[in-house]
């Protein structure tokens, strides 16, 4: 049994103070995208700033949620498949990976990837899981380098398994209905020594209309939008795979989908409040991938020099086009089990996507060969 200790307590006393004082210089009032950042990022305190576990296949480990690269090694040596494709592709021989988590996916890819990689760059803003990469990766310490900040140039193949969820979004929240209807940014109060929801009137809108009469909550993805242009503007020659869970715009705009996408994850249980519990559980939301194709397309570059769409799936599809199946048939039945949850339907199959952009003209990709969605973005 693990000891309980003050840690957790007093670091979510000291983060409330510390976003309690920025809605103070803020007026009273700071947008949601702005609070989401100070819970997950704020040096020292932030859930992802913090020593805390948070990746794990069980709650036992103290951990709060799973990713598919801790729920089997047979993740990213599938991945590695097209990775390395990429790498041949585009002429280079380096990996940019955004938020590497545990390390797990660092070390599935330099594992199956060998000397096709040169150099593997981790792009993360937390010391601890840095430490912790570290670590699990020393057999390739040769290889790896760790970054705060992109250069102003670079090139390689850019890998994002659950990066985009993470990124701080704008709340909208329709009050009236349709027809007279009137939007608000939703954003962050101090009440009574508590977070409170606050509504403010805004020219902010989603991207489309939403039909109905009913009131209606969304996200809008400003910083990944920004993101993706900071990737388009750098990146000189290569590839880019995001892997995540999200909708293309006309699904995650349904009307039946009036509450939003924001969830939390603790223990590996979720709720859908993110002003409880501050710092110590993950905070996430959904991701449009039909912003994030647009975004990337929308490069102020020269002709053949901005981002290309080079395809987007479903997870399953991707997976199985880069050759998951037959690798699951070696393994044991335990094993084959796990694997199962990265492609079954009612599992990760279905709502994690693939978007995967290139530099220049498209070109096959292994894993879109069959099942690519990219007509329905």
């Amino acid at each position: 049994m693990r000891a309980v200790t003050k840690e957790p307590t007093s670091l979510t006393t000291a983060l409330q103070a510390h976003i309690a004082q920025a809605i103070a210089a803020g007026g009273g009032w700071i947008g949601f995208d702005r609070f989401m950042a100070l819970a997950l990022y704020t040096p020292g305190l932030g859930y992802y700033a913090g020593e805390l576990p948070k990746f794990g296949a069980m709650p036992g480990s103290g951990s709060d949620f799973v990713t598919a690269p801790e729920l089997t090694p047979l993740f990213g040596q599938t991945l590695a498949a097209q990775v390395g494709q990429a790498l041949a592709h585009t002429g280079t021989d380096e990996v940019w990976e955004f938020g590497a988590g545990s390390g797990a996916l660092a070390l599935q890819l330099l594992d199956a990837l060998g000397g096709a990689v040169r150099l593997y760059t981790i792009v993360d803003l937390s010391g601890s899981l840095r430490a912790r990469q570290q670590a699990l990766l020393a057999a390739h310490a040769d290889k790896l380098r760790w970054v705060d900040a992109l250069p102003d140039a670079f090139e390689g193949v850019v890998v994002g398994n659950e990066v985009l969820d993470a990124m701080p979004v704008k709340l909208l929240a329709r009050h009236g209905g349709a027809q007279g209807g009137v939007w608000h940014e939703r954003g962050v109060a101090w009440r009574d020594g508590a977070f409170a929801w606050a509504d403010r009137p805004t020219d902010l809108r989603p991207p489309v209309e939403i039909e109905g009469p009913h009131d209606y909550l969304t996200e809008v993805h400003p910083q990944a939008e920004a993101f993706l242009h900071t990737l388009g503007d750098r990146l000189t020659r290569g590839a880019a795979f995001f892997l995540d869970y999200g909708f293309g715009e006309g699904e995650y705009y349904h009307p039946q989908r009036h509450m939003g996408t924001v969830m939390c994850h603790r223990a590996h249980q979720a709720d859908d409040n993110p002003l409880a519990d501050v710092g110590l559980k993950d905070i996430t939301a959904h991701v449009n991938f039909t912003a994030m194709a647009l975004a990337a397309q929308d490069q102020a570059l020269p002709p053949g020099q901005g981002w290309s769409v080079l395809g987007y799936t479903t997870q399953a599809h991707f997976l199985i086009n880069c050759g998951l199946l037959p690798k699951m048939e070696l393994q044991p039945l335990a094993q084959r089990t796990l694997a199962a949850k990265l492609i079954m339907e009612h599992e990760m199959g279905e709502l994690f996507k693939v978007l995967a952009l290139c530099k220049g003209e498209p070109w096959d990709a292994l894993g879109f060969a069959h099942g690519d969605r990219t007509h329905r973005l």
